[in-house]
């Protein structure tokens, strides 16, 4: 199949949103990589990741300023999800990481994923809200057995995870919530020398999107099923030279009239051994790609080149250099403004716009 370099949508910076808060020892290491979500009265909210010493991480919520209908800023209003889980904490690390939340009507709920920094690394978990400050945990993702991909998804650590906002079709035609991820098969980090597993039919070992499925008729009989998830696909690996080491999701994607918009990052440069950022000589750009309405996995489009590179001094340095991480799209009076990490330290938003 042939798919198309032409994915009509630009970003535009508009402004640094956040910054870490002088003296605030939960944010003295970073803000960054934003959820967000409107609040039952329709104000606009960021969720960010903020990063104590040590890199400990806790999902913060902040309300969004807005200046003629541009957000300009936030005011912090606390912490809403802390690694108090044991699952969340290990002997030397701790962290609730990287939250992406998503509206879906048909639930009258937040789905919010996130990475549990626990005892055996990053593994995803799922939490939901009616107004974005009051959480229920639902507990890690459980990845139903697939027999035909010769491997448990469950023993991977895993990232980037978000749902779409509505039902798609799943592989048997029956309406399905979906979840796009990015499993990682080296688990060398775990069992020194055991090293990459693929699972049957994948040859490329570098860490791409991926979806997987829950029938809407089981989350409307229990929300709770949204962790059992099954029918996983593998839905793109890199394949351009921004995206030489790997690929991820970004914010929830977007029903647009070409089929669903998904910005996703691209990954170039050297990753060592283990999961210290710090330690990363990498840059991260945003891309963009189509997927089709009737198969959100499969790709119709995208582009060849990146959307949005790091180039202010605030995306080209701080915790980890060179990186711009979309992971939160809003519309305000018919714009929509994506928010994303700079550097692993603060929050950016850019403007999404359509080419004529």
């Amino acid at each position: 199949m042939t798919v198309s370099t032409t994915v009509p949508y630009t970003l535009t910076r508009v402004g640094v949103v956040m910054t870490p808060e002088p003296g605030q020892p939960e944010e003295a290491e970073g803000v960054l990589n934003p959820a967000s979500g409107r609040t039952p009265d329709g104000r606009l909210h960021l969720l960010p990741r903020l990063v104590a010493e040590g890199n400990v991480s806790r999902v913060g919520l902040a309300e969004v300023e807005l200046r003629d209908g541009v957000p300009t800023g936030v005011r912090r209003e606390g912490v809403v999800l802390a690694p108090d889980e044991g699952w969340e904490r290990g002997k030397n690390n701790a962290g609730v990481e990287d939250p992406r939340t998503t509206w879906v009507p048909d639930l009258g709920r937040h789905l919010m994923t996130y990475v549990a920094y626990g005892p055996l690394g990053p593994r995803l978990a799922l939490a939901v809200s009616e107004d974005l400050r009051h959480w229920r945990r639902l507990g890690p993702v459980q990845f139903g057995y697939q027999p035909d991909l010769d491997t448990d998804l469950n023993m991977f650590p895993n990232k980037d995870a978000v749902f779409f906002p509505e039902p798609v079709p799943g592989p048997d035609g029956r309406d399905c919530f979906a979840m796009l991820h990015r499993p990682m098969w080296d688990l060398g980090w775990f069992r020194p020398g055991e090293g990459v597993h693929l699972p049957a039919g994948v040859t490329d070992e570098r860490p791409g999107i991926w979806i997987s499925y829950v029938p809407v008729d089981e989350v409307r009989a229990d929300v709770g099923a949204l962790v059992r998830l099954r029918g996983h696909r593998c839905v793109a690996l890199s394949e351009f030279p921004y995206e030489e080491l790997k690929i991820g999701a970004g914010p929830p994607p977007l029903r647009v009239p070409e089929g669903w918009l998904l910005i996703h990052h691209g990954v170039t440069g050297e990753i060592p051994e283990g999961f210290d950022p710090t330690t990363q000589r990498v840059e991260y750009a945003a891309g963009a790609m189509l997927l089709d309405p009737a198969d959100p996995s499969r790709v119709l489009a995208r582009t060849a080149e990146p959307i949005l590179v790091p180039e202010l001094a605030e995306e080209r340095s701080g915790t980890v250099p060179n990186v711009v991480f979309p992971t939160a799209i809003e519309e305000v009076d018919g714009v929509h403004y994506v928010f994303y990490g700079m550097a692993d330290s603060r929050i950016g938003v850019a403007r999404l716009d359509r080419l004529p």
